[in-house]
């Protein structure tokens, strides 16, 4: 199993949830909120049979990078929230997302619109 450690939250103890990627033991931390817009935009482009990259920035502490999956429906994902509750949809923040998820290069993720906090960030 590949496991990304937890990485910079929105906010000092937010839940971080995952999302696992195929059967590659891929898993990957995202604040729940950010897992949940994700989900929404993800799950959209695979209910239309659209393949495309998700990119985002890694943690500076490992060189600040960033890492890309490839998306599309041949490869199963699993979201798995650290808590029951469903959060509110931040629906300029879904646009800004599917419209990056439509772009030659890919869904890259991005700050909701209104945070000043730099999103969250993968640690390889």
């Amino acid at each position: 199993m590949i496991s990304f450690r937890s990485r910079r939250r929105l906010v000092e103890g937010d839940p971080l949830g995952k999302l696992l990627y195929g059967n590659s033991g891929l898993e990957i931390e995202f604040d729940d909120r950010v897992l949940a817009h994700l989900q929404v935009v993800i799950g959209t482009k695979m209910r239309r049979r659209e393949s495309f990259f998700f990119s985002w920035r890694d943690d500076p502490a490992l060189g600040d990078g960033r890492s890309s999956i490839w998306i599309e429906t041949s490869i199963p994902l699993y979201f798995r929230f650290e808590t029951p509750e469903r959060h509110q949809l931040n629906r300029e923040w879904l646009e800004q997302l599917t419209q990056s998820a439509n772009q030659t290069q890919g869904m890259y993720l991005t700050t909701e619109p209104g945070q000043d906090i730099a999103p969250p960030k993968s640690p390889v």
